[in-house]
């Protein structure tokens, strides 16, 4: 039977899965998309990056409900994941898009030019 993850677990998993994240938004006839995207966590804040005007961040500014889902492992007795809804919203201001990029390069080892 599934275990549920204390919130605790839940943070050290989402810290220990660098790389890809399932994000769901929600398309303008209602259907759900579903596409993997880069993310970090932050506090109690996931960012994910991409380029303006996506498909994505248009289903956002349109209807901000969002869902994440991340999972590991490749069989029954492995397997363990977890999905995360939420309300998402798209940075914009370039102040704050530098100062992602930056932290999001930060934690995946890219060092930053002087």
């Amino acid at each position: 039977m599934a275990r549920k993850m204390t919130p605790d677990e839940v943070t050290a998993f989402i810290d220990s899965r660098p790389g890809w994240i399932a994000l769901t938004t929600i398309s303008k006839d209602g259907m759900p998309h579903t596409i993997p995207i880069g993310y970090f966590r932050d506090g109690d804040d996931m960012y994910m990056g991409c380029r303006a005007n996506t498909q994505k961040t248009k289903n956002i500014e349109r209807n901000p409900n969002v869902s994440l889902m991340l999972e590991s492992g490749s069989t029954m007795a492995d397997i363990k994941g977890i999905c995360i809804q939420g309300v998402g919203s798209v940075v914009s201001e370039p102040a704050e898009l530098l100062r992602l990029a930056r932290e999001g390069g930060r934690r995946r080892g890219i060092a930053e030019d002087k």
